[in-house]
């Protein structure tokens, strides 16, 4: 892990300047649709056999049947970040990508 290790006001946290300076893009492969919204995403996701979950208010969770993967995203798109979008390829291999945008 790279990155600069900061204290301010007694907290001590790692910046990586490296994630602030390259986004990241999700795209759905078989479409070669850029994911730009949680309403893009959850219709594939649907699409792909995933059922949306209600219990947390603070977050978006899906959950697949036939696995026991649960996807957990923050609810305010612009916190989508490229750990969430790993977790998303990750479980379901073939379907996403991440790309540098």
């Amino acid at each position: 892990m790279s990155g600069v290790w900061v204290f301010k006001n007694g907290v001590v946290r790692l910046e990586n300047p490296g994630d602030c300076q390259r986004r990241k893009l999700l795209v759905h492969l078989p479409s070669n649709e850029a994911i730009t919204s949680y309403s893009v995403l959850e219709r594939i996701l649907f699409s792909l056999g995933w059922e949306r979950y209600y219990d947390d208010p603070d977050l978006l969770q899906f959950h697949k049947r036939s696995t026991v993967h649960l996807i957990s995203l923050p609810r305010d798109f612009s916190k989508f970040k490229s750990i969430h979008m790993y977790d998303i390829v990750v479980k379901n291999r073939n379907e996403f990508e991440v790309r540098d945008m």
